[in-house]
This record gives C-alpha cells, sequence and structure tokens, in this order.
C-alpha cells in the first residue's frame, strides 16, 4: 500500500495553479512540476521563504513584519531572525512596530530612562 503524503506549497503556488487551470499546460507537463521537499520546521521554512524572495528582489513590508511576529510567537529571538533572515536590529525593531507594539515587545528589559536633577535655589 502507497501511503500518501501532504505537502504545504511554500514557493511556486501560482505555477502550481496555473498547470491546474490550464488544460494544456497540464497535459503538456504531463500533470507534475519539479519540486523540492525542505523537511524543516516552520520557521526555518519561513526563513528559507524570506531568503528566497530577497534574493528574487521581491520584499513585501506587510508580508516581512507578519512573518517577524509569527516567528516571535514561534519563541525566535531578535538574534535568530537576524540571523536566519539577514535583518539586521534596526529593521526587525522597524517590522515590530509596524505589527504591534505591545506585544512582541513584551519580554525586552528596558533600560532605566533619566530623570533630570532637581533644581535647587542658590
Amino acid at each position: 500500500m502507497i501511503k500518501k503524503k501532504n505537502y504545504i506549497i511554500v514557493d511556486g503556488f501560482h505555477i502550481y495553479r496555473i498547470m491546474l487551470e490550464h488544460k494544456d499546460i497540464y497535459e503538456r507537463e504531463n500533470g507534475m512540476l519539479p519540486v523540492s521537499v525542505i523537511n524543516k520546521s516552520i520557521d526555518q521554512r519561513m526563513a528559507s521563504t524570506i531568503r528566497h524572495n530577497r534574493a528574487r528582489g521581491t520584499h513585501d513590508v506587510d508580508l516581512m513584519s507578519n512573518i517577524v511576529k509569527e516567528l516571535h510567537e514561534l519563541g525566535r529571538s531578535d538574534s535568530w531572525i537576524s540571523k536566519h533572515l539577514g535583518m539586521d536590529k534596526d529593521e526587525i525593531l522597524r517590522l515590530k512596530q509596524i505589527t504591534g507594539l505591545a506585544e512582541l515587545f513584551k519580554d525586552v528589559n528596558f533600560g532605566k530612562a533619566w530623570r533630570p536633577e532637581e533644581e535647587t535655589e542658590e
């Protein structure tokens, strides 16, 4: 008995859809498309998608900010995001600010702010 596996299309959704919607293309390709199976965790797959999009020169700020938010919710640190997505700390900060400040900064320890010195009368 052959066990069928379900896969999630990470990249190439439009090519797949075109093949399904156009019989001539489906027949030309014998109903098959080349694929790469990525046997990685969701955070690793998200990082791969970002790297591929950057290599192609496509960049969507809303998409990137949502991915940073999702990676943060998965427990990934800014350092991990920086290393795996090729972003600097300032870019991560800006993307976090787009998606909702409070939730993304709840575990950040901020330094004490300065306090003005009290004026003394001479």
